[in-house]
């Protein structure tokens, strides 16, 4: 049997694209970072791009250190953006501890990517039933089957109370859990970034300054 060979430190160092395709100017922008956000959301999407709606979220975790995940954005507006969990997961219980978080939307085809930072709060039970209510009807069961984030001893106990709650809810509506809905980040601020040529990339930082947004340059 062949051993698989393992890279080489140089290897790893020189593996890299290089960017360029396009430059952002500040002539570009919105004065509203929602605003350029649905621009450049609404490209991702016409380029079909895979899961524009991904994001990276970083929460402050209970012994301190930065947590992160990848989580899906389903809804955004002027007030924010918008995922949803389980109240009990870890990065639940970081959120009631810590309402602070971070986003990071990472659309490398691009060569673009989009930081968010802000405070976080829960959205309201109609909100999150209205969404729940949209997802399939084996998302709504896997709600209410995982415990999120809890230690299980094996996979197949996740699948028999999978088929234990099919059975119970068999015909009817499956009503959204009392532990489980969203949270909304509302952005203080948002950094817009695209690559350049030489490394020498396009960032662009909006700063929430009372109702409005100051908007600076950034080195890259």
């Amino acid at each position: 049997m062949s051993e698989e060979r393992e890279m080489s430190r140089e290897e790893i160092a020189a593996m890299r694209e290089e960017y360029g395709s396009r430059e952002l100017r500040r002539s570009d922008l919105a004065n509203d970072p929602v605003v350029q956000f649905e621009r450049w959301f609404a490209e991702a999407r016409e380029v079909q791009l895979e899961e524009p709606n991904a994001l990276v979220l970083s929460t402050l975790a209970l012994d301190g250190y930065p947590a992160s995940r990848t989580v899906l954005m389903k809804f955004f507006d002027a007030s924010g953006f918008v995922f949803y969990t389980n109240y009990g997961s870890a990065k639940a219980k970081e959120l009631d501890v810590c309402a602070k978080a971070a986003m990071l939307f990472p659309w490398l085809p691009l060569e673009r990517q989009v930081r968010v930072e802000g405070d976080v709060e829960k959205v309201s039970v109609a909100e999150s039933m209205k969404y729940f209510a949209s997802r399939p009807r084996e998302s709504q069961i896997g709600a209410w089957v995982s415990d999120q984030s809890s230690v299980i001893d094996s996979r197949s106990l996740l699948m028999n109370k999978f088929a234990e709650l099919r059975q119970k809810f068999k015909g009817g509506e499956i009503p959204l859990p009392s532990f489980w809905g969203g949270y909304r980040v509302r952005p203080l601020r948002m950094e817009f970034w695209q690559g350049g040529k030489g490394r020498v990339h396009d960032r662009f930082l909006y700063s929430r300054q009372g109702d409005g947004w100051a908007i600076d340059r950034l080195a890259p």
